[in-house]
């Protein structure tokens, strides 16, 4: 593409810094396009395009191309359609709109000769991912020789947005990751993660927490939330006015909640069966405990729900029932369709995390945070390249970001086996087929009411195969399952206050029988029938767990109970410790 290198343009910004062994972090910091993409990209995969197909992109590419630089000549400045270059200093130049018309043409000639390869379905996606990440970092946006709207603000400021630039982006390489919100507006436990509690247990491997009453009396069975160890349970705890787990409190629930551990390497050998055994089975015997409750209702986020899933079977093969309901948010147990991540998943990739993590070591939250930043590398990547470094802005307060920035590192074993038991070979899903903490699991044999929820544009956990944990549990009374799918993504559908009655979700309360619930056309089958509401789920999951919660009962007088006495405050110590 007729654009600068960006290699190139970063060793140049380097120099001016003065300082060559900063190269290296920033390099690793954002993705990297090979100097001949296509080519490059076929090689690895062992895949190919047809001549005459190439034949046929080229003549329309180049027929486009003609057109444009004709219209260029005559005076005519392109039509640029394309949000990052919507900025008027885009469209005052006629230079610059070709830039980005031509860059565009130049995108969507790569991106045709990435479906025209011929390959398997996988290989097409991984080759149809490297070449986006390719073009979405050759951007002219992403430099600053090419983009007229940060030249702009240099101007404007006389030099100070490039030294604010590049002091931005120094303090990002001491970080090892790109800002997204400013980090310095945020504390937690001081104005995230500040619902009222007290930690009541803790071990090697999670806190519990056990939240204050805000109402006289409460449900009978309390609620017991298992949010995902891959990131910190806050997201869950925001801020007063978009927190479920507040939000669950005031809605007459007992809460407890599991607080896992970010794991050092003093966890770096522990095991799926550890988080199952030692993790979720252990909360469940202190929540009975403390709360008096042989019954409980059971609650996973994302990978909690799958870790908790797995304890509920375990224990049913145990002759054990603590479940009174299981709600399940964006969570897999079926691995039928991966989403974006699929493109990480194969033999090869698991093999070799197996090799170095499988006997022990850390998958570090850095890792994991560039691996989801790269799924969507224009919003979480690029973006504040220009924002921050070009124009030498600060990002905003933002307390998702903050929380999206503060990863959590996972035991190397405990990952591998996730990794290849789920994503890579679906086995959860049949009976009997893995073992976990000694015991042959079946979840099917998880017969409580369910509570599944997904997200209509979620990329990482796609909605269809949310609904299709509806097949897998309480197979002799599927009616006693209920799914909700909601507006938005993986985490701003979830993250959706009743209070601010914004955005919508769907319900389907028409009878669906258990045969049509496990064909694969049965999420499109759902939503033929479903009725959109406006507004939030949240009061919907409020009357499932009344419906489940038992009687109302005297609220407690205080947390714990003398064996579990109080430890510490909420939030308390792990949630406070960083990846980095």
């Amino acid at each position: 593409m007729n654009m600068p290198d960006p290699q190139a343009m970063t060793k140049e910004w380097m120099a001016q810094i003065g300082d060559p062994n900063h190269w290296k972090t920033w390099f690793n910091m954002v993705p990297q396009p090979a100097s001949n993409p296509i080519a490059g990209i076929l090689q690895d995969a062992g895949a190919s395009i047809k001549p005459e197909v190439i034949e046929q992109l080229k003549n329309a590419y180049m027929a486009k191309l003609t057109g444009l630089w004709a219209d260029f000549m005559a005076g005519k400045t392109p039509e640029v359609k394309d949000r990052r270059f919507a900025a008027p200093a885009w469209h005052a130049s006629p230079l610059s709109a070709f830039n980005a018309a031509a860059y565009l043409l130049n995108g969507e000639f790569l991106t045709a000769m990435a479906d025209a390869v011929e390959a398997t379905p996988h290989q097409k996606q991984k080759i149809r991912f490297a070449v986006q990440q390719i073009v979405d970092a050759m951007s002219p946006a992403n430099f600053l020789a090419t983009n007229p709207d940060a030249q702009q603000t240099l101007i404007e400021t006389k030099g100070e947005s490039l030294a604010k630039g590049l002091s931005n982006m120094l303090a990002d390489m001491q970080k090892g990751r790109i800002s997204q919100s400013d980090e310095s507006a945020f504390e937690v436990g001081r104005n995230v993660a500040t619902t009222p509690g007290t930690v009541v247990f803790e071990s090697a491997l999670f806190q519990l927490i056990q939240y204050t009453p805000t109402t006289a009396t409460v449900h009978q069975r309390p609620l017991l939330m298992v949010p995902p160890c891959i990131n910190k349970f806050y997201i869950l705890d925001l801020q007063p006015e978009n927190s479920l787990v507040r939000y669950a409190v005031e809605q007459g629930n007992t809460v407890f909640l599991m607080s896992w551990r970010n794991a050092d390497m003093s966890m770096q050998h522990i095991t799926w069966d550890d988080y199952v055994e030692q993790g979720v089975i252990e909360a469940i015997k202190v929540t009975q405990d403390i709360s008096g409750q042989e019954k409980l209702n059971m609650f996973g986020f994302c990978v909690g729900g799958t870790i908790v899933s797995t304890a509920l079977a375990v224990l049913k093969a145990r002759g054990q029932e603590p479940a009174a309901s299981l709600t399940l948010l964006t969570t897999f147990l079926d691995f039928c369709d991966t989403g974006a991540l699929e493109v990480f998943i194969d033999e090869p990739q698991v093999a070799l995390r197996e090799q170095s993590l499988a006997k022990g070591g850390l998958m570090s939250g850095r890792d994991l945070g560039s691996t989801f930043s790269s799924l969507r590398p224009n919003d979480l990547v690029w973006n504040y390249v220009q924002s921050n470094y070009l124009k030498g802005k600060e990002p905003p307060a933002f307390d998702l970001l903050y929380w999206n920035s503060d990863g959590t590192s996972l035991p190397g074993p405990m990952f591998c086996w996730y990794l290849r038991n789920t994503y890579l070979e679906n086995s959860l899903k049949v009976p009997g087929k893995l073992t976990v903490a000694g015991e042959k699991v079946d979840l099917s044999s998880i017969d409580a009411p369910a509570f599944i929820y997904g997200s209509r544009e979620d990329h990482i956990v796609p909605w269809g195969a949310a609904y299709a944990s509806t097949a897998l549990l309480n197979p002799k009374q599927p009616k006693a399952n209920r799914f909700i799918l909601g507006a938005s993504g993986h985490i701003a559908g979830v993250i959706n206050p009743a209070s601010k009655k914004k955005r919508s979700y769907w319900s389907n309360d028409q009878p669906v029988s258990a045969r049509a619930r496990a064909k694969v056309l049965s999420a499109e089958q759902w939503m033929e029938g479903a009725t959109e509401h406006p507004g939030s789920w949240w009061p919907e999951w409020a009357a499932f767990l009344a419906q489940h919660g038992g009687a109302d009962v005297k609220a407690p007088a205080k947390p714990g109970n003398r064996r579990y006495p109080s430890i510490e405050a909420a939030p308390g110590r792990y949630v406070k410790v960083r990846a980095d």
